[in-house]
């Protein structure tokens, strides 16, 4: 069986690509797996690069084929804030709570609450050159909160063309639609092309 680390220790990331992953046949492993790892701080000013340093250095550590992702939220009216410090817009060490709660406090007194999520893609294999994968999923900012369903900036997220809150779809749901779903499908396509 052939294996695969995604490079992540977001439970949630690991669960979407996870169930996408192994209907090809992978064994996934994460983070989780190994007790030993470089720190990696993800000091780029862009997805493509955060991205491609996380897989980059895992690959060569572990000499394995890894998988890492970088995604987070442009806001267009904030100048795509926040980001690719989407995961720590309120700071470091804070909930999702507290990054939704800052967004709408910035958003407050905007009409223009067009926003996209972003999803790069780095797979990295042992002696190949890195290919990438990007998608999104256009929509706007919320003036509230709503839905259970997923993860960070979702409760306050509506894809174009809908009512709901991201938070309200389901996993299979949002697998079809996201920015993380779109780009693991091409990614999906791309492994299944090479085998």
């Amino acid at each position: 069986m052939k294996e695969i680390l995604i490079a992540t220790k977001n439970k949630h990331k690991i669960i979407e690509m996870k169930k996408m992953l192994e209907h090809l046949g992978y064994k996934v492993l994460t983070l989780f797996d190994y007790e030993e790892l470089p720190e990696i701080i993800e000091d780029k000013d862009t997805f493509k690069g955060n991205a491609k340093k996380k897989a980059e250095t895992l690959s060569n550590y572990l000499n394995k084929d890894v998988l890492a992702d970088d995604s987070g939220l442009e806001v267009f009216a904030l100048n795509n804030e926040p980001g690719v410090y989407s995961a720590r817009y309120s700071g470091e060490d804070v909930t999702y709570a507290d990054n939704n709660k800052l967004l709408l406090s910035n958003m407050e007194n905007i009409d223009n609450r067009g926003a996209r999520f972003v999803t790069t893609i780095c797979l990295y294999r042992i002696n190949q050159e890195p290919v990438y994968f990007e998608d999104y999923l256009y929509g706007e900012i919320a003036y509230k909160y709503q839905g259970d369903n997923g993860f960070g900036y979702d409760p306050i997220f509506i894809p174009s063309g809908d009512t709901r809150h991201l938070a309200e779809y389901s996993l299979d749901e949002k697998n079809v639609i996201s920015h993380r779903g779109k780009c693991v499908q091409k990614l999906i396509s791309y492994l299944k092309l090479g085998e």
